[in-house]
């Protein structure tokens, strides 16, 4: 009997999409900053602002995603989540002060949380349980590429071009998101109406958390909050241990371990389980920041971007695996959303959080001590899932003993 079906017509597209929603947001991370300062006269911290309130619309959307998936269905609040990203990238051409960039920064956040729970969704419902791990991985792969070329175009277009094109660039690229979403064909899931009677009208945490999937997910939290200082003070750390040029090719080498190891790390959780992928990923990542805190040669400083690229780039994608198969199958929404609103949130608060700790550390002190927290991340996993997922293991293995018996 051959391998279920993984690339079908839904698993392409809702990947394009995904890629497309990743590829605005990283471009404009890397521009909005520059253009409220050229263009309104922020200060620095406002500036600052206009770029981070977009992670705060995008934890909002994913709240409420969830939940919304549940009343609605998936394919419904996919729409809505692209309609809804089609209005507030066309928007930016009308921000004509300072307080209407910010308010819509929110929204378009809102927007992509929104649309991206909505795309993690589908794909969880739609992949071959026997083929999660790979599934999902191959989809993060949408967004890896993303964070790779979103932030490379950005540049390119400060450079060479003006905003207005940014704007005019990225509102094309919600149109195709939104037309190509229309070949999405989703069968009817019934489990998710079964259920909605249970849920009732008051307001409950559960009705928009899942609290299966909130361990791996603060794992995450935890992992990506080590992981963000890299994202947002390489720049500066570059600067500051004369390897600018070294450090334009950091997210290529990413990139490129990422590709390259992705593939197996899935198919390795599908066959194994979580634990023999989660616990050398996280000890590679931990050495990766040791190396990347190290740094004094540029050839040292892309080895540790190949260590962190294998580390922590297949973490991200295993950890959302594991929060999807502890749950049941009607919650996958509520799942999703728990594990970005977590993981988002650690990614989000971290600069602000360690931005604090750079005149006391300096930025090799901070990224030593970020080795530290990946460390203890490792003990977080072992008590919050590795160790039942090992009982479990051996649980089957005495079933199998006992049914051959």
């Amino acid at each position: 009997m051959g391998k279920e079906k993984l690339w079908t017509r839904n698993f392409t597209i809702v990947s394009l999409v995904n890629f497309l929603l990743v590829l605005v947001y990283f471009l404009l991370m890397v521009t909005i900053a520059r253009y409220a300062v050229d263009q309104f006269g922020a200060s620095t911290s406002i500036a600052g602002l206009v770029s981070s309130i977009f992670i705060i619309g995008s934890l909002i959307g994913r709240l409420v995603t969830g939940r919304m998936i549940e009343d609605v269905g998936s394919k419904k609040t996919f729409r809505v989540g692209l309609l809804l990203f089609i209005i507030t990238t066309a928007l930016y051409f009308f921000t004509s002060n300072l307080s209407l960039l910010i308010i819509n920064r929110l929204l378009h956040g809102v927007a992509v949380g929104v649309a991206s729970t909505a795309t993690g969704t589908i794909i969880a419902q739609t992949v071959p349980r026997s083929r999660r791990g790979e599934g999902i991985g191959f989809f993060s792969l949408s967004a890896v590429l993303a964070t790779a070329i979103g932030p490379f175009v950005g540049m390119l277009f400060t450079r060479y071009g003006n905003f207005n094109m940014i704007f005019m660039f990225n509102l094309l690229l919600a149109t195709i998101c939104m037309v190509i979403s229309f070949a999405v064909n989703l069968p009817a899931i019934p489990a998710v109406k079964k259920d909605k009677e249970k849920v009732g009208t008051g307001f409950k945490l559960s009705n928009y958390l899942e609290y299966k999937a909130v361990p791996i997910s603060f794992v995450a939290l935890v992992v990506g909050f080590s992981y963000s200082g890299v994202l947002s003070f390489l720049s500066f750390y570059a600067e500051d241990i004369n390897l600018v040029d070294a450090a334009g090719f950091f997210f290529l080498v990413y990139s490129i371990m990422l590709l390259l190891s992705r593939p197996f790390s899935g198919r390795l959780m599908d066959a194994k389980g979580a634990n023999i992928v989660i616990y050398p990923c996280l000890v590679v990542f931990a050495i990766g920041m040791v190396l990347f805190s190290q740094a004094y040669y540029g050839v040292i400083l892309l080895l540790a971007a190949a260590f962190i690229g294998l580390g922590y780039g297949n973490f991200v994608s295993v950890a959302q695996t594991i929060s999807i198969q502890v749950s049941p199958p009607h919650r996958f929404g509520l799942a999703t959303s728990t594990f970005y609103i977590l993981y988002d949130l650690g990614l989000g608060a971290g600069p602000y959080l360690l931005g604090f700790l750079v005149p006391f550390t300096g930025y090799r002190g901070l990224f030593l001590y970020m080795a530290g927290v990946v460390v203890v991340s490792i003990v977080l996993y072992y008590f919050l899932h590795g160790r039942a997922e090992k009982e479990q293991k051996k649980e089957k293995a005495r079933q199998g003993v006992l049914q051959g018996n």
